[in-house]
């Protein structure tokens, strides 16, 4: 005897009775039945009196392959249990019901995803069938739970997957259809869609009447008037009617009387009424008709009803209806500022932060903005519901009065500085409001709204290059931020160009002051062969080194000088020596440098005065929004207020609520100031070639892995019993540790060991490098090779230079200026070496060595952002050829948990990128056993 029953969570179980042999049966059920049945399963049978439970071998089918086996199901053949012909009988039901098109598409999350699936649509018809259904369940399905919910389950799961074996291969363009039909997660859902296609399906279910609740203002209220500044009517003590109506369909709303309704309408509307008050409870007290269904309501329920209730009544399916004339409105802030056509030019006059303009604040129920008059008479009131231009509007009468003291406050009548009015957008006080609109006139207006078109630059006298399109738009809103005196962040991806656009610039303005330039060390020798590439006339003096200029000697050679160029180090240590200079602006590249404003570098970026402030940078934030308050305060000071105001304004509600509002805040403060394009935008560019990117796997050696399991076990021992700081460190030491393992064997031991034994790698991934290398060379190619340890590429450096018969340089940060500037022009010759290896961090940004087309990181750098500066040293303007990117990590370890995490998981891969390592320190000693104990398939053979 062929037995089964339906397990939510698990699908189909299927086992065999030892009483009897199974019965012929058709070949899509054989097929599956010649399985092993692997699994086990309690099932409660029959006994001589009651049931027992016993332990089943069976075979669990999913949905799909459920949807299969029970459509075949034949009908009369003996050795088939009535528990799997009740199986069977409700799939053939489901069947029906799709095949008669009364099958709606629903969304519904798990998983961490969004999935659209097909399901019932519903009604009276469907419910009565399952009331059937769940009352005939046989009792060995019945111990598995509720008989509701297991036939909910089970419907459910089965209409899904009949809907898409009866639809067959179909595909679609529309990535919502595309991925319901192939049963896919459905990236573009979210919580309105959702309910969208629930009150959809909930419009469709036309075997009975549509409850309606249609809302009645109370008779003899004022006439409509549409005058602005008419007295808002306030409401006395009158009843609203809700009136309960049935519709069907194609019909208006009816009414429901008491003596001259059908007595099935009037069931009907009893019944639904009921469902309306389950949903929404207030409705339970209020007075009712004596002449039909319909409730009186107050008006304090009337005002919860229409901001909350519609709410509940609309997710249970229930429509409500209100007066002609409502507004339920959210008041809003907004701000008029007004500004001259141009930016100030007589001397006289202040620009940039302090220009002058005038700005006013205004309050708004919806799209009326208030009159005073008006403002003054809402906020007095004590009721959410009054009649305003002829409108019944519904607001919170508390917020209201907040709002306009908050306007009030802030209107003095009086012109202000434009930094003023930014310094009031990104104070540390919310508006008790949203502000939703900043309306400006003048330039600042096309400066806020996005819409501004700087006049357009001349190909500048000197510069010996040709812009592309995008470049020369740089060049031109450069400037433009130039003259008005507002500090600009070009952030502009790495490869785009900034260097040429801020060198464009120079040539473009020629002042009287010259420019300062912090940059990293590692890119001064590169600022200075650009600048005597694209600009040969621009006085260049680099201040740097134990003899640099000092006294009146640096103070001859700025005045001499176009441009000085020093290190963030050297600007910190001679911030009191530079500050003494006139300088016409302060430039920092890779002004991620000052991501953290307490630091020395950022204090002493911030305290040289100058005219006029630029950053580049192509990661405007790596980690956390305060990186990028660090940098605008330093182009703009003061303009998004204090890192305690910033914090609580915008990183505390946009890092851990994910707060909209605060995103679409702080974007519209602090776009005007930043230009931003990426590569990979088509527009921008279109003749970079393509970057692929692949994650490399290699197997652990014997020895590497018993080192592996070594640290591991270590670690949880000594965690064991601590917690704290104790805890975090031991875990974040065995991170690193386990890294090393991962690179070689001798990186972790430390003893000076060989790279091979007996001539064969102790690495396996060295040995993989290896093979990549060999390809590369082989076909004239060249590498860059990134490590974050150094010494895992002092290890690395002398095989690989004997292996290949090359010098392979080594960039790390104990190089040398002077040696770093030998290494890049040498690999970027054409007869230069194809490998390099470069630490993480000294070669990870600013570094042009498009030379190679070949990225690989030997060991994983948990934050993406900084592998993808490193990438970038290689896919950028001049690389010619695809760039092809190895991520190289261990099978069955540390490296590959993570890199799938990242891969797979976009929540928790937000969190890494915010926290770096430290998340892992948070795990629980199981969940940290399970993810660094090694997997089977680690060891190679």
């Amino acid at each position: 005897m062929l037995h089964g029953l339906w397990s939510p969570g698990a699908g189909l179980m299927l086992w065999r009775g030892p009483d009897s042999e199974l019965p012929e049966l058709p070949e899509a059920l054989g097929r599956v039945l010649r399985r092993r049945f692997r699994r086990h399963h309690t099932v409660h049978v029959p006994a001589a009196v009651g049931v027992e439970p016993q332990r089943v071998p069976v075979l669990a089918l999913a949905p799909a392959e459920a949807a299969d086996v029970l459509l075949a199901v034949p009908d009369g053949v003996p050795g088939i249990s009535g528990d799997l012909r009740y199986l069977a009988h409700v799939a053939r039901g489901v069947e029906r019901w799709a095949r008669a098109g009364r099958v709606v598409p629903e969304l519904y999350r798990a998983e961490g995803h969004w999935w659209p699936r097909w399901r019932l649509l519903g009604g009276e018809r469907q419910r009565a069938w399952l009331a059937e259904l769940a009352a005939a369940m046989p009792p060995v399905q019945r111990h598995e739970g509720s008989p509701r919910e297991i036939l909910d389950d089970f419907v459910a799961e089965l209409t899904d997957a009949v809907v898409r074996e009866l639809l067959g291969d179909r595909d679609s363009d529309h990535p919502l259809l595309r991925a319901l039909l192939r049963g896919e997660p459905y990236d573009g859902g979210n919580n309105r869609m959702a309910s969208g296609l629930e009150a959809w399906r909930g419009s469709l279910t036309v075997d009975e009447p549509e409850l309606v609740l249609r809302l009645v203002e109370p008779e003899g209220q004022a006439e409509d008037t549409d005058e602005a500044g008419a007295e808002p009517e306030l409401l006395d003590d009158a009843l609203w009617r809700l009136q309960v109506c049935l519709r069907p369909e194609g019909e208006a709303p009816n009414p429901i009387l008491l003596h001259r309704t059908d007595s099935r309408l009037l069931e009907i509307g009893v019944r639904k009424l009921a469902a309306a008050v389950a949903a929404y409870p207030r409705l339970r007290d209020v007075p009712t008709d004596p002449d039909s269904l319909d409730l009186l309501l107050p008006t304090p329920v009337v005002t919860d009803l229409v901001l909350h209730g519609a709410r509940e009544l609309t997710a249970a399916g229930i429509t409500l209806l209100l007066p002609r004339a409502w507004a339920v409105v959210s008041p809003s802030l907004r701000v008029k500022v007004s500004s001259p056509p141009v930016p100030a030019a007589a001397e006289d006059r202040a620009v940039g932060m302090d220009e002058i303009v005038g700005y006013d604040w205004e309050l708004a129920l919806g799209d009326v903005v208030l009159t005073p008059d008006e403002l003054v008479r809402l906020a007095g009131t004590q009721s959410d519901l009054v009649r305003l231009r002829g409108k019944w509007v519904q607001a919170d009468h508390t917020v209201l009065a907040q709002a306009a003291r908050y306007v009030t406050q802030r209107n003095s009548g009086e012109d202000g500085t434009l930094g003023g009015l930014f310094g009031q957008l990104t104070e540390a006080e919310r508006p008790p409001v949203p502000v939703d609109e900043v309306h400006a006139t003048g330039w600042v207006g096309t400066l806020l709204d996005g819409t501004l078109e700087p006049t357009p630059v001349p190909q500048p006298a000197g510069l010996h290059a040709i812009l592309r399109p995008y470049q020369q738009r740089g060049l031109d809103w450069l400037a433009f931020m130039s003259e008005t005196g507002l500090g600009a962040v070009l952030a502009d991806d790495m490869g785009l160009g900034k260097t040429l656009q801020l060198l464009a610039l120079l040539a473009h303005e020629r002042s009287e002051h010259p420019t300062l330039l912090v940059c990293p060390m590692s890119v001064v020798g590169n600022w200075q062969r650009e600048a005597a590439r694209f600009v040969p006339d621009l006085r260049v003096h680099v201040h740097h080194g134990a003899g640099r200029s000092r006294g009146d000697e640096l103070t001859s050679a700025v005045r001499d000088s176009d441009l000085v160029i020093t290190t963030y180090s050297l600007l910190a240590r001679d911030v009191e020596a530079l500050g003494e200079q006139a300088w016409r602006r302060v430039v920092l590249d890779e002004a991620q440098h000052i991501k953290n404003s307490a630091t020395a570098q950022a204090r002493a970026a911030r305290a040289i005065p100058a005219q006029h402030r630029i950053a580049l940078t192509g990661t405007p934030v790596e980690n956390r929004l305060d990186e990028l308050r660090s940098i605008l305060d330093f182009v703009n000071r003061g303009m998004l207020g204090s890192a305690q105001a910033f914090r609580a304004r915008f990183s505390v509600p946009i890092e851990r609520e994910q707060d909209e509002a605060a995103v679409s805040r702080l974007r519209a403060v602090t776009s005007p100031f930043i230009l931003r394009r990426v590569k990979t935008d088509p527009t921008v560019i279109s003749d970079l070639p393509d970057k692929f990117e692949m994650t490399v796997r290699a197997n652990l050696t014997v020895e590497q892995a018993a080192l592996y399991r070594a640290v591991v076990d270590e670690m949880l021992k000594q965690i064991k019993d601590t917690e704290g700081m104790q805890r975090k460190g031991a875990v974040l030491s065995a991170l690193t540790r386990l890294k090393q393992v991962c690179n070689h064997p001798a990186h972790f031991l430390g003893d000076g060991s060989g790279v091979l034994r007996r001539g064969r790698h102790r690495s396996g991934k060295l040995g993989l490098v290896e093979d990549i290398l060999e390809s590369v060379t082989a076909d004239g190619e060249r590498a860059l090779l990134f490590t974050q340890f150094r010494e895992f590429g002092d290890l690395v450096v002398p095989y690989l230079s004997e292996r290949f018969g090359v010098e392979v340089p080594f960039l790390h940060g104990g190089v040398t200026k002077a040696r770093r500037d030998r290494m890049v022009e040498q690999f970027q010759g054409d007869d230069g070496p194809p490998i390099m290896l470069l630490s993480l961090k000294a070669g990870g940004t600013g570094l042009n060595l498009t030379a190679a087309n070949h990225v690989v990181h030997l060991d994983r750098w948990w934050n993406p952002a900084v592998e993808n500066q490193a990438t970038d040293r290689a896919f950028r303007i001049g690389q010619r050829r695809d760039v092809q990117v190895r991520k190289l990590v261990c099978v069955g370890t540390l490296e590959e948990r993570i890199d799938a995490m990242l891969s797979t998981k976009q929540e928790l891969a937000d969190l890494a990128v915010g926290t770096g390592e430290r998340w892992i320190t948070e795990m629980s000693t199981d969940q940290l056993h399970d993810l660094l104990t090694l997997g089977d398939e680690a060891v190679g053979e």
